[in-house]
C-alpha cells in the first residue's frame, strides 16, 4: 500500500519530513547530474580588441586578463577559442587616435583594422568559429558617438543608417559570418539586412543589439576601444527603468529581420532577458559586459570572492534565464572548465 505525503505540509503523518530536497545535493555527481541548466561551450562568445599599429598586446588596466590585440595575437587567440569549443567570436576594431573622424571613415575602409582582422581571422580558422563583427561607429569616430553628428551635435539617426550599411557591406565581404548593429538606431536592423541584400550578402546574418541599456558597466569597455565620446549616449541607448520598452524593440527587430536578439548589460537585466526567452522564436543572446568581468576579478583579486565559482555561477544564471547566446570575456577559459 503506497504512502501519500501531504502536498501541504510535505510530512508523514508522524510530522517528519518526507521530502528531502537535500537528497538531490549529497555529492558533487549527484549535483551535476541533476543540474538544470548548464553554459556549454559552443553557448559562448568571446569579444575581443585588436589594436592598429602595435607590435605586442596592450593589457587593458581596468580588465585584468583582457588585451588589445595585435593581429598575429588575434589569430591565435581565435585558434585558442576554436580548440576550446567556443560557439562564436565578437571582433572590436581600435584605430590609431590619428584616423578617427566625424564619420568613422576607418570602418568602411577595407583596409581598415576591423575588416584587416576580419580577414585575417577568417584566413585562420574558416567556419570553424562563428565570426562576428561589431558594426557601429563609436570605436572610430573622433567624438566617439554611435553615429553621425547633426550640425546642433546630436545623432541623426537616419544618416547614420547609411554608414551602418557602408559598413555592413564591407564586413560582409572581410569575411564577418554574423554582424552585431549595437548602436541602437532606430530601423537600423531592416536597413542593414536590405543593403546585405541587395549586395548579395543574404547569407551574413545579423546579431540585433535589442534592448542595450544606457549603463555605468560600460566604463572599462571605453578604455578597451581607445572611446572618444564626449557626453553620453542617453538619448539612444535605452533608460534601464524600462521594461516595456524592450519588449516594443524586440518586436521590432524581429519585424525587420533579427536572426538572433540580446540583452545588454547581462546580470542587470536578468527579467528583461527573461522576457525575450519566453517571447522571441530566434535565439536569444546576453553580453556579460566589461563592468561584470571587471568587478568579479576586483573582487577576486582582494580575496573577497572565490573567483571560478563567481565565474561559473553568473554564467549558469544567463543560461537559467533563458539565454541561447553568452557574450562572456571568460568564453575560452569558462569552455575549457566545462
Amino acid at each position: 500500500m503506497s504512502r501519500h505525503v501531504s502536498a501541504g505540509t510535505g510530512t508523514t503523518g508522524s510530522g517528519f519530513p518526507a521530502v528531502r530536497p537535500r537528497r538531490l545535493r549529497t555529492t558533487p555527481a549527484m549535483r551535476r547530474m541533476v543540474a538544470e541548466h548548464r553554459p556549454h561551450p559552443a553557448d559562448l562568445i568571446l569579444p575581443v580588441f585588436v589594436r592598429d599599429g602595435i607590435s605586442e598586446p596592450v593589457p587593458v588596466s581596468s580588465m585584468p586578463g583582457v588585451v588589445q590585440h595585435t593581429r598575429e595575437t588575434l589569430k591565435k587567440a581565435a585558434a585558442e577559442a576554436v580548440r576550446a569549443g567556443v560557439g562564436g567570436i565578437m571582433i572590436y576594431g581600435v584605430p590609431a587616435e590619428e584616423d578617427k573622424d566625424a564619420v568613422g571613415s576607418c570602418g568602411t575602409d577595407p583596409d581598415g583594422i576591423l575588416q584587416v582582422a576580419l580577414r585575417d581571422v577568417r584566413a585562420e580558422v574558416g567556419d570553424d568559429l562563428v565570426i562576428m563583427s561589431d558594426l557601429c561607429l563609436d570605436e572610430f569616430t573622433d567624438h566617439g558617438h554611435c553615429g553621425v553628428l547633426d550640425a546642433e551635435g546630436r545623432v541623426d539617426n537616419d544618416a547614420t543608417l547609411e554608414r551602418y550599411a557602408e559598413m555592413a557591406c564591407v564586413q560582409a565581404a572581410a569575411g564577418a559570418h554574423t554582424l552585431g548593429p549595437s548602436g541602437m538606431m532606430d530601423g537600423q536592423i531592416g536597413h542593414v539586412r536590405r543593403a546585405l541584400d541587395e549586395a548579395g550578402h543574404q547569407d551574413v546574418s545579423l546579431f540585433a543589439y535589442t534592448a542595450k541599456y544606457s549603463s555605468a558597466f560600460y566604463g572599462p569597455f571605453r578604455e578597451a576601444v581607445g572611446s572618444s565620446l564626449k557626453g553620453d549616449r542617453r538619448t539612444y541607448q535605452q533608460d534601464p527603468a524600462n521594461a516595456r520598452e524592450a519588449l516594443r524593440e524586440l518586436s521590432l527587430d524581429l519585424a525587420e529581420g533579427a536572426d538572433m536578439v540580446m540583452v545588454k548589460p547581462g546580470l542587470p537585466n536578468l527579467d528583461i532577458l527573461r522576457d525575450f526567452a519566453d517571447r522571441a522564436d530566434v535565439p536569444v543572446g546576453v553580453y556579460q559586459i566589461s563592468g561584470e568581468y571587471a568587478m568579479v576579478e576586483a573582487a577576486a583579486r582582494n580575496g573577497w570572492i572565490d573567483r571560478d565559482q563567481a565565474v561559473m555561477e553568473t554564467l549558469t544564471s544567463f543560461k537559467r534565464a533563458g539565454a541561447n547566446l553568452i557574450l562572456t570575456y571568460w568564453a575560452t577559459e569558462a569552455a575549457g572548465k566545462l
